[in-house]
């Protein structure tokens, strides 16, 4: 299957050029990179820093190379993310989306252009954390009316949106198990605001130095809690969640497709 790779040279960009090199399955056809970038016709590879010459190269105009691909696989920013989709969609390309922080406006439009092509657009590919998606979904079943529920995110320093799309994720799913929408009960950290108000979901970010990604949901009740916590220690389960979700999308009909349906969760 022929991937081409936004940001080759981003933490997670690297990553998934390194993996995706090491798959039998999938073959490199090139690299996007913003405009001016000193590697611009470099070596995928070598441009990724992998130390390997993948034999495609990198480019500042997707439509150049677009035709030699199946999938996009692409983890950059919202602005450039909604760029690659619409052209996917003008050259009906499959796309795995890794990208957080977009606006509602932003999503509806990845809905609808969902319906023309093959796209997953998922704030987590880590297995271990979609398969912490179904704890949630029981816990909060559970015991969710009777516990105060905190949501506490870490991530590197250069993280630019908070809360993390996975936290959002994951209270959205607690939200949806209570009956709730996640928007009339999140709570956005705290400051003199007295006693908690019940019924709520707090929400705490932080951001230092090159912590990976780091979630935490605490279910507390009265001389108890429940914790559920995933840490990883680097990227490299996100990438590979990416290019196995890129192989899930070969001769797949338009839709938007989910990590649970990739892994089979």
């Amino acid at each position: 299957m022929n991937v081409i790779i936004s940001g080759p040279k981003g933490k997670m960009g690297k990553l998934i050029v390194k993996i995706a090199n090491e798959m039998n399955e999938l073959n490199i056809v090139g690299a996007l990179a913003p405009n001016g970038r000193d590697y611009i016709g470099k070596d995928v590879g070598l441009a990724s820093g992998i130390g390997v010459e993948t034999g495609a190269i990198v480019v500042d105009d997707l439509q150049s190379i677009i035709n030699k691909t199946d999938v996009i696989i692409d983890y950059t920013t919202p602005e450039s993310s909604m760029d690659i989709m619409e052209k996917a969609l003008k050259y009906k390309k499959a796309v795995v989306c890794g990208t957080t922080g977009f606006s509602e406006k932003q999503h509806n439009r990845i809905i609808e252009i969902s319906k023309n092509i093959p796209v997953i657009c998922a704030a987590n590919t880590s297995m271990v954390v979609n398969l912490i998606y179904k704890l949630l979904k029981i816990s909060a079943e559970t015991i969710g009316n009777m516990s105060d529920i905190e949501i506490i995110e870490m991530h590197d320093r250069y993280k630019k949106d908070a809360p993390s799309g996975t936290s959002k994720e994951m209270g959205e799913i607690i939200a949806k198990s209570l009956g709730k929408n996640l928007d009339d009960i999140a709570v956005f950290g705290r400051n003199g605001e007295g006693a908690r108000k019940e019924g709520t979901i707090g929400y705490h970010s932080l951001r230092a130095g090159d912590i990976s990604s780091s979630h935490t949901v605490m279910f507390g009740l009265m001389g108890e809690r429940l914790e559920i916590t995933h840490h990883a220690h680097n990227w490299e389960c996100f990438a590979n969640g990416a290019c196995k979700a890129a192989l899930f999308l070969e001769g797949k009909a338009p839709g938007l497709y989910t990590i649970k349906e990739v892994l089979g969760l």
